[in-house]
Parts: C-alpha cells; structure tokens; sequence
C-alpha cells in the first residue's frame, strides 16, 4: 500500500514542493520518518500518534515508512505533522486516493487532535498557485486569513485532524479563505504634529518620504534625531497590494505575524540594536531566515547610533542599498531575499555626542573623533542620499502658537508628488531611478549642471554622488510640482550632500 501527499518546505522566503511519500507494509509494527531530521522525527511521530488516537483514529499494526523527498532538502518545523498522517491514513485506506487530487496539506498537529499555526502560510499558498497540479491547499484555520492574500488557489482552514478527514471521506465542508483584507493600523504611527520647531529637519523628512531617499541625522543628544525618524513611515503612502503580499510573506516566514493577521498595508519600521550581528542584519543561520534588511522591504530600515555597530555590519548593506536584495551564498548554494528599504540613520559626531555643539561640551579628542567617524567607510557613506544635522532645540513650557504640520497632510503632499512623478511614465521612486532614467527625467539646464560641476569640484563629490544630488532634485522639483529642475532645486539638494563630504575627509 503506497500513497503520495504533496507539501511544501520554505528555503529563505521560497516555496519549495515536498513529496510525502508513504509505504504500508507487513513487518515490525512501527511508524519510521525518513527525510526529515532525527529529533524532528521523533517528535513528529508522537505528535502524529496522539492526535490520530484523540481523533478515533487508528493506524494499521504494520511497518509504516514515510519519506519526505527530496531527501538532501533540509527540513525544519512541525508543518509536516498533517501531510504525514494524511498520507499514512491515505495508505491505509481510510479514504480514496482521489480525494487527494490536487491537494495539498500544511499543519502542526496538537496532542489533542487540533491543527495548530505554522510560518509561511502565505509563500506556501503562493507557491501553490504557480503549480498546475495544484488547486486546493488545506491549512490551519487561524493562518486562513493571512492565506487570503493569495490568488489562483482555493484555501481552506481546518482547526481538528477529524474536520480533515471527514472532508476526504464525506466531503464535508471546510472553511474558505476570506476575500483580501489589509491590516490599517495607521492610527497608532507616532504623528509628526509632536515634533517642536525643528522645520527644516521636516522638510527634510518630506524630501526622503517622496523620493524613497536613504537619509543620515547627525545631532547632539537629544536634539530629536530619533523622534524625527519614527515618523517617517507615518509619511509614506500605504503599500500596493503586490507589495503588501511581499512584506507579508516576510513578516510570517519569521513568525511575526499574529494569529489571525491580515496583510501588512502600511509600510515597515525596523530599529535593530547596534549590536545585531550581520547574520541578524542581512540574513542568515540555519535554517536560513530572514533578517532586519528583508523585514524592511518596502519600509524604513532605522539605524540608531549609527556609530555604534560594528563596521563589518554596516558593510553588508552595501549591497542591498545599491540593488535592493541580498544574496546569500552557502554550501548547499545560494539564496536570494529581499531588500528594497529606505535606510534612515542617526548618530552623533563623536563618542561623547557634543562634537557639533556650540556650547562646547565635547571631551574628545581630534584623534578620538578620527577613529569614531573612521568606523563608516567612505563608500557606505556615498550611498546615503541625504543628510542633515539636527539642531539642538531649546525647549519651552508652553508652545509659542504655531501649529505643526501633522503626518496626514505631510503625506497626501508626498503622494502628491509620487502621482507628478509617475506622470512622466515612471513607477519607482526617484532614489530608484537608473542611468537612461537620470538623462531622461533628471536633465539639468546649463545653470544647473555648473552649480553643480562646481559643487563637486569644491567639495569633491563622487560621480554617484552627483547622480544621488540629480534625483534629489528631481524629488523637490516634484513637490513643488515642476517639470524641470530648477537651480535652486539643485542648490538645496547639495546641503544635503556637503556633510557626507566633510565626514569622508576626516580619514
């Protein structure tokens, strides 16, 4: 007696499809796992017999072998508990083999007969639309609505091992995935009306907002670098749909999804310690999983006290800042994940973080200073598009009047000037935007193109700097909603560029 049960595994983000293989034959009564590894099998094979007897259920005394192909595939988890036991059930003839057309199962199993929720629910049921062989995937009830993001596949949620079985004998009904739905949390965001004073730095947090530009707030202590930061994604649009199913598949391969949760609509806000290690920042381990970088996908990547993490860290970025993806490369081959985020730093200008005071309370050192700085090499620092010293702020008992702008109108202004860029037939943000697109869309008249030859012959501005200083442009010609770049477009875009300069020559 033989039978077959398709399942899936997850390497990095991917759906990869498992065999379940079950052989029913006369020997030693046993249940044996292969392809999976040994502790996991153990403890798969208690689960899988106490939740087959809670159900009434019974497996044949005969030598039982189950195989998970491909066997070199690492497999990790308890999802296989139901299209193991589905597959032995099936072996055994407790319910035709035609009812397992085009099905595929997903499920840790309780002791008490429930199915419980596992990771990944929705790359799975991604990965299922893109087989033809493929119609229906059976998964736990509580990932049913995270399944709904998925198109081409009939989802269906079961809560009990015996709600399984009665569908593949009877053909009882199942719970079907509710239509699309978007988490919209947007509410909770820290507003941006909180901050006092400090206009310029909003405006440059308009700035980044509306061209998707990686930006670096230089400060004292306490001069509000981070309360700024935590309000740029309150100033960013919600996510498209294909987007919102990106950052939802790697939210769940993590477990950062709750029970129950819908896709994630509002785009992501990741602060790792300084002490993340690059494993923990680009990805990695084993299993392989996601990390910071591709949990801000489509987001804000938040880098407080930048000077503090190790400079090892802080290379890796390097890649996915200049191709909005990671690749990792192991022994058993390579992994690509996501990694399109906007990256927003803050740190001080020295250990003691007075460098940039004018009352004079620094105690460092020059040489101390040097070697802080050095920590940042100079081309991580040619990727940040812009970057601004916060102003110490002094603070007042009571407002002196002015009303602030709050994040709901800073945002339909920088979804306005998305809608002006995307007019000239562009869909990326301006800080995305390629070569052919800079000549396109980013032309500069001559007044322009000499501020700026001149800019970078001052303050020696690398090529990639100058292109970084066009799209910049571009971004602010948008807000204002103009066509062409003007000067003085240009002009503001160079003060954003002029401190990246002085922090690389302090080497």
């Amino acid at each position: 007696m033989y039978q077959t049960v398709k399942t899936y595994a997850l390497v990095g983000l991917q759906p990869v499809q498992i065999r379940v293989e079950a052989s029913i034959r006369r020997g030693t009564p046993m249940l044996l796992i292969v392809g999976l590894a040994a502790g996991a099998a153990r403890e798969c094979r208690e689960r899988i017999r106490a939740a087959a007897s809670r159900a009434g259920l019974r497996l044949p005394g005969l030598r039982i072998t189950v195989n998970l192909a491909p066997a070199d595939l690492p497999k990790t988890g308890a999802s296989y508990d139901l299209p193991i036991l589905v597959a032995a059930l099936a072996a055994a003839g407790h319910f035709p083999a035609s009812s397992l057309h085009g099905h595929a199962f997903l499920g840790e199993l309780g002791l008490d007969g429930s199915i419980r929720p596992v990771r990944g629910i929705l790359a799975v049921c991604l990965g299922c639309a893109c087989d033809s062989e493929l119609d229906t995937i059976v998964v736990p009830m509580a990932n049913l609505p995270e399944a709904s993001g998925a198109k081409g596949i009939h989802v269906l949620g079961a809560d009990s091992l015996s709600s399984v079985v009665d569908y593949l004998t009877t053909g009882a009904s199942l719970s079907v995935a509710p239509g699309r739905r978007r988490s919209k949390r947007r509410s909770e965001l820290p507003d941006l009306s909180d901050v006092q004073g400090q206009e310029g730095a909003k405006r440059v947090l308009e700035i980044a907002a509306a061209g998707g530009h990686h930006l670096l707030l230089l400060g004292e202590p306490g001069a509000g670098k981070t309360m700024l930061a935590s309000r740029l994604p309150g100033l960013l649009p919600p996510l498209s749909q294909a987007e919102a199913v990106e950052v939802t598949v790697a939210h769940s391969v993590v477990g950062l999804l709750d029970p129950g949760a819908v896709l994630i609509g509002n785009p992501p806000f990741r602060s790792p310690h300084h002490t993340v290690t690059t494993a923990g920042l680009i990805g990695g381990g084993s299993p392989m999983r996601p990390g910071e970088v591709s949990l801000a996908h489509r987001g804000v990547l938040f880098l407080d006290e930048l000077g503090e993490f190790r400079p090892t860290v802080l290379e890796a970025l390097r890649q996915p800042l200049e191709t909005g993806q990671v690749r990792i490369v192991r022994d058993r081959g390579a992994i690509t994940l996501p990694g399109r985020f906007q990256l927003v730093a803050a740190m001080n200008g020295c250990p003691c973080g007075f460098a940039a005071s004018v009352s004079g309370r620094c105690i460092c050192d020059p040489w101390i200073i040097r070697r802080y700085l050095r920590r940042l090499s100079g081309p991580l620092l040619d990727r940040i598009d812009m970057t601004y010293e916060v102003p110490a702020h002094r603070w007042r008992a009571e407002s002196d009047g002015s009303e602030s702008a709050t994040s709901a109108e800073v945002r339909l202004r920088v979804a306005s000037a998305r809608r002006f860029g995307r007019r000239r037939g562009k869909l990326s943000r301006n800080a995305e935007l390629g070569m052919a697109d800079l000549r396109t869309f980013c032309r500069l008249d001559d007044e322009c193109g000499s501020i700026l030859a001149e800019s970078a012959r001052r303050f020696g501005l690398s090529t990639r700097s100058c292109h970084q200083v066009q799209r910049v442009a571009r971004t602010i010609a948008d807000l204002a909603s103009v066509p062409e770049i003007r000067a003085a477009d240009v002009s503001e875009a160079l003060t954003y560029r002029r401190r990246l300069g002085s922090l690389s020559g302090t080497r």
